[in-house]
């Protein structure tokens, strides 16, 4: 089954009709949890778990003061100053599981990821920087 294969056939349809070619967000811990808030989305501190939290910790390692909030910048195609490439791999309990090849970490991304792609892209393309003070 290939990216987007699983949202059809579970008839789920993206909340979005118009999309970004570079989306940006916030990520900040909360409770333990790194989530984020996207009211132009509809999304209140959407936590990444699965493995994605855990790519997250290590892509941050770095950036000061990340668990109060940092900026990540993200794609489904290569834009200047990306630094890490997800891949595709496999539909499951209505997301989506990326790789990491730089990272050797696979992660999954839940529903929210149709809130910013039509269809679950075949690469995302990331970029985290430390937030403006």
């Amino acid at each position: 089954m290939g990216p987007g294969t699983g949202w059809r056939s579970g008839g789920l349809l993206s909340m979005n009709t118009m999309t970004n070619a570079i989306n940006v967000i916030a990520p900040y811990k909360h409770h333990g949890l790194w989530v984020f808030d996207d009211p132009r989305v509809g999304l209140v501190q959407e936590p990444f778990v699965a493995g994605a939290d855990v790519m997250i910790d290590r892509v941050v390692a770095d950036l000061p003061d990340a668990e109060r909030g940092f900026t990540m910048i993200f794609a489904s195609t290569p834009f200047p100053g990306h630094q890490f490439r997800l891949d595709w791999r496999r539909y499951e309990a209505d997301g989506n599981w990326y790789y990491s090849e730089q990272l050797d970490l696979e992660g999954w991304l839940c529903p929210a990821l149709l809130r910013y792609f039509a269809e679950p892209p075949k690469s995302l393309y990331v970029q985290v920087k430390a937030r403006p003070l």
